[in-house]
């Protein structure tokens, strides 16, 4: 394996810990529409994605909707305002060691881009309440508002690689809590795929993706990195 130049960490449940917060707001707004899931049904399809997206892979496993694009837009329309009312009251926080972490990666010159199935607005809300800015704890941030085809698709990690002239993705590392963020390496052929089990997918449901490794959590990368 290539020296690793670049990495790109998920956000929610790998990077940053905000109680499944927006995941329980799909599940509620669902609720509110008239469709009953449970919590481990909207992470098992929804996990990773842009949240329309999410939404309607989720409504898509249930049998009995008729209009589906009808009913995803009217989940996501009350999901929006009922997120918007639920981070007024969160509190979030780092999971342990990752700010550590990161410095540790930048202080070898290796990039740290966080990228994320939220929209813009969501992903900077969550970056502020951290205390958290680009060029500083962070070197990039790329979010579903900033590309056109979210994961799995590469994009988000393509235009990573972009704003930091890295052409070769061998000397990319991906991690992620979730199957998604795994696949999304992989189209990317990035050098290394990482799960963690910090979030929303369990060791037996990453290992379906075949990761290059699964952690416990991410502060494990220094010592896989051997970074001093």
């Amino acid at each position: 394996m290539k020296e690793i130049k670049l990495t790109v960490f998920d956000m929610a449940g790998t990077t940053v810990n905000e109680n499944n917060v927006v995941y329980k707001t799909v599940q509620k707004a669902l609720g509110h529409a008239g469709v009953e899931v449970d919590l481990d049904t909207v992470l098992e399809f929804g996990a990773g994605k842009e949240k329309y997206k999410a939404i309607f892979d989720i409504l898509d496993n249930n049998t009995g909707i008729g209009d589906l694009e009808a009913k995803a837009h009217e989940v996501f329309g009350v999901f929006k305002d009922m997120l918007k009312q639920a981070y007024q009251e969160l509190e979030v926080t780092p999971y342990d060691g990752v700010e550590e972490l990161f410095r540790c990666l930048r202080s070898n010159n290796i990039k740290v881009v966080l990228n994320t199935g939220y929209d813009s607005k969501t992903a900077n809300t969550l970056l502020s309440k951290l205390g958290w800015k680009v060029g500083n704890q962070i070197d990039g941030l790329i979010t579903a508002t900033d590309v056109i085809k979210g994961r799995p698709s590469s994009e988000m990690i393509d235009k990573a690689m972009e704003q930091f002239n890295i052409t070769d993705p061998s000397r990319v590392l991906k991690a992620g809590d979730s199957i998604i963020d795994i696949e999304e390496g992989k189209n990317t052929n990035c050098g290394m795929t990482v799960g963690v089990l910090t979030g929303a997918h369990t060791r037996k449901q990453l290992e379906t993706a075949g990761p290059t490794l699964i952690l416990d959590s991410l502060q494990e990368l220094k010592e896989v990195l051997l970074l001093k």
